[in-house]
């Protein structure tokens, strides 16, 4: 009887484990963090409103004909000579703030995204790399990596900009020349763990082609670290877009920007025209501050070591 009621509790929860999927106890691990859910609706939203910006911004900013200097520089709900209500205010070409974020928003996301995603992909080349073949081959990228890492990434960047000039394009290419070394120091570190497991001796002694060996049993068991990684690199590229385009090396004033809304407003700021620079801030503040509570909350869930 004994015997019996200690080995009675094993069969439910076999049964709880086999029906519980990875990606279920993933969500389920994520979800008990009420902060990083809050954090990633209000990521969610951003991104729709990023992206439905042309469709649901009150106006383009950046489209002369519907700008008027007459609403310059009016306070928050303030009345334009039309009648329309500019719920955040204008900035003093007389753009509503409202839809100058909208659009913002939509510039720096799509820089930073795109800037980190293309990072991702050669820093995780060159770390892969690294470690997987060791040598000379791991020296020499990472001698470049140490060099990289030496410089600060705001003064690197504004070297580049300072030689390529402004635009989109010339930006993310600093961005990717500021970022890529961050995520090569990680994946080899990750890789070189790997790499001494039996699983890739195996794999080795099986006469695989280092393509298979690499893509297939290495690179998926670095992507934990990556994806955390990438998320705080993302809110990094945003901030570091938005101080380049405040100091006017960044974008174009032609084009919308959240660091080139906060850059406007910051001659006003002492005038009492706190709106033209808070607002774009604070939208700045929390798309950052969103990203890396998400990214928080990834680390502890995919990293057993950290969960409670």
């Amino acid at each position: 009887m004994t015997a019996v009621t200690e080995a009675g509790p094993a069969p439910e929860v076999a049964g709880k484990d086999a029906g519980s999927t990875p990606f279920r106890r993933f969500l389920s691990d994520f979800c008990e963090s009420r902060v990083a859910v809050g954090a990633l609706a209000v990521l969610a939203l951003i991104a729709l409103v990023a992206v439905f910006a042309p469709w649901i911004a009150p106006q383009d900013p950046y489209d002369l004909k519907q700008l008027d200097v007459m609403n310059s520089r009016l306070p928050p709900r303030g009345e334009g000579i039309d009648g329309q209500i500019f719920w955040l205010g204008t900035d003093a070409q007389g753009r509503d703030m409202l839809s100058g974020i909208m659009y913002g928003l939509r510039t720096s996301l799509s820089v930073g995204i795109g800037a980190s995603f293309t990072a991702l992909m050669i820093g995780m080349a060159a770390g892969l790399l690294a470690a997987y073949f060791g040598g000379f081959v791991d020296t020499l990228i990472m001698r470049i990596v140490d060099i990289q890492l030496s410089f600060p990434s705001i003064l690197t960047a504004l070297i580049l900009l300072a030689v390529l000039g402004q635009g989109i394009d010339k930006i993310i290419l600093a961005l990717i020349a500021v970022q890529w070394a961050y995520y090569a120091r990680t994946v080899r570190g990750t890789a070189l763990v790997e790499r001494r497991k039996e699983y890739i001796e195996a794999a080795q002694c099986l006469a695989l082609s280092h393509r298979r060996v690499v893509f297939k049993h290495l690179l998926p068991n670095c992507l934990p670290p990556l994806i955390v990684v990438n998320t705080v690199l993302v809110a990094s590229a945003i901030a570091l877009e938005a101080t380049l385009s405040f100091l006017g090396l960044g974008l174009p004033i032609t084009k919308p920007s959240l660091g080139l809304l906060i850059a406007n407003g910051f001659a006003y700021m002492l005038s009492g025209k706190y709106w033209i620079s808070f607002f774009p801030g604070v939208a700045l503040l929390i798309t950052i501050v969103c990203i890396n509570l998400v990214g928080d909350q990834l680390r502890d869930v995919l990293n057993p070591r950290l969960q409670k």
